[in-house]
């Protein structure tokens, strides 16, 4: 290839182009060269033609695909979604059913996430969003058109015209607006209406305002899925006001030319029903996941996501199950545990004396193996092949302070590189404590991020991290 014809961006957008058309994604190739500068000039035409005519073949595209061996490999891509208008539709009414405390000022959320964004970018690590990844997909029309009837189909609207009437307005709105809709929400008041075309089930069912229902929790990107290994674990949300983002996630993992490479292995779907949540999944390394079995994820989840990791060559031979109490305080394992080292880890000490773990590996014949152990400190110790491992405890250790801090989400660290983690800049006991063991903190603000209840973990989910040495 005569590399004069072109600078180093736009090989990077030719080789993601021709990546999707391997894929038969030929509708979505403007929309993979999106990062281009110049996506809609003769730059790209440029572009393409050089490279057809400089005998670009299959064999010259990258289509390695994204991995994740371990919590604390340095982060190369992540992951992300900005808070938006969905998080404008939470009234005092709805803040239990959706899950958040407290109804967040959504200006000042979005400086927050992106001063977030910003410090990943910082660290070398390329940012993604699942409403540019969405708008993506939706710019193929056919793929549009698949996507809306599933929904209308899952969505049971009984009545005809009605769904006629959802459907027209869906296709007749641009990728972007359709994006905005999925994850924002739409009202009942955005479809027209003349009072004789009302049923009696719009009057009955009116306190509820939406006919595709809003997704506020959709910026704790971490739940809905996880990598793990070179495959992805879509999940099954527990709760009812969080099952559509990992039905958005699974489209974006069969239709987007990111995913193209890791559609393989899928690790868990939705379909499985048994509830699991990526809070609750930590890929330890060394062949090992943790898995948190509480309020959000179940004992056969884990068992069918072990099972299937150990039947193919995933790389993967055990999995540390970890008990906690089933309560909101501690929803999911990553609230009161995370990994920041080789051989250090973050815990907040109200739990210690409550765990309860177990290992699980590929029984000899068929099945799984289960052996209860003794405490966390020496399953870590044993799993890893490390000869110590440090549970630093978060507040100090002081309980009071740490169950201040971690009410507010500061065991939540996010790991950019071993020995270096993403905290809530408010945590300054438990940010104190991680220095003093030889921790470098990235202190992010969250002021309003933390009323969903999640910290920096919470809002990102890792695509790809380096291998470890």
């Amino acid at each position: 290839m005569n590399d004069e014809l072109f600078d180093r961006d736009c090989l990077t957008c030719v080789n993601e182009a021709m990546v999707a058309l391997l894929y038969g994604e030929t509708l979505q190739v403007l929309c993979v060269l999106r990062k281009c500068e110049h996506v809609f000039t003769t730059h790209v035409v440029i572009c393409l033609s050089a490279s057809t005519l400089a005998g670009y073949t299959p064999s010259m595209v990258n289509t390695t695909p994204l991995a994740v061996r371990s919590e604390i490999g340095p982060l190369r891509k992540v992951l992300l979604h900005k808070p938006g208008r969905e998080l404008e539709t939470l009234t005092p009414d709805s803040l239990e059913e959706l899950l958040f405390d407290d109804i967040p000022w959504v200006e000042r959320m979005q400086e927050e996430h992106d001063e977030f964004a910003q410090a990943l970018r910082t660290r070398g690590c390329e940012v993604f969003y699942y409403r540019d990844l969405l708008v993506d997909v939706l710019s193929n029309t056919e793929t549009r058109d698949g996507i809306v009837d599933g929904y209308l189909r899952d969505r049971r609207i009984p009545d005809a015209r009605l769904r006629s009437d959802i459907r027209h307005l869906l296709l007749e709105a641009s990728a972007g607006e359709l994006a905005d809709i999925l994850i924002g929400g739409l009202r009942k008041e955005d479809v027209p209406h003349t009072e004789d075309e009302k049923r009696l089930s719009y009057y009955i069912k009116d306190s509820f305002p939406f006919y595709v229902n809003p997704l506020p929790n959709l910026y704790f990107t971490r739940d809905p899925g996880a990598m793990i290994g070179e495959g992805l674990a879509v999940n099954a949300m527990r709760t009812q006001a969080r099952a559509r983002e990992s039905a958005i996630l699974d489209i974006l993992r069969v239709h987007h030319p990111l995913f193209a490479g890791n559609r393989e292995h899928q690790w868990y779907s939705p379909e499985d029903q048994d509830s699991i949540e990526g809070g609750d999944t930590l890929v330890l390394g060394n062949g090992v996941v943790a898995v948190g079995c509480g309020s959000r994820t179940s004992g056969e989840a884990i068992e069918t996501l072990a099972s299937r990791l150990f039947a193919t060559d995933s790389g993967f031979r055990e999995v540390l199950v970890v008990q906690i109490p089933a309560v909101r305080a501690y929803m999911h394992l990553d609230t009161v545990f995370t990994m920041l080292s080789h051989d250090q880890f973050t815990i907040f000490p109200g739990i210690e004396n409550e765990l309860k773990v177990f290992r699980l590996t590929p029984a000899p014949h068929q099945g799984l193996r289960i052996e209860p152990l003794d405490c966390l400190a020496g399953a870590l110790k044993k799993s890893l092949g490390i000869p110590a491992v440090q549970l630093i405890q978060s507040g100090g250790g002081d309980r009071i302070t740490a169950a201040r801090e971690q009410w507010n989400d500061s065991t939540n660290t996010l790991a950019l590189a071993p020995g270096v983690v993403v905290t809530y800049r408010r945590n300054r006991y438990s940010n104190e404590t991680l220095r003093q063991h030889g921790i470098e903190v990235v202190e992010i603000d969250g002021s309003e991020l933390l009323r969903g209840r999640g910290g920096p973990r919470c809002m990102s989910m890792p695509l790809e991290r380096a291998p470890l040495s």
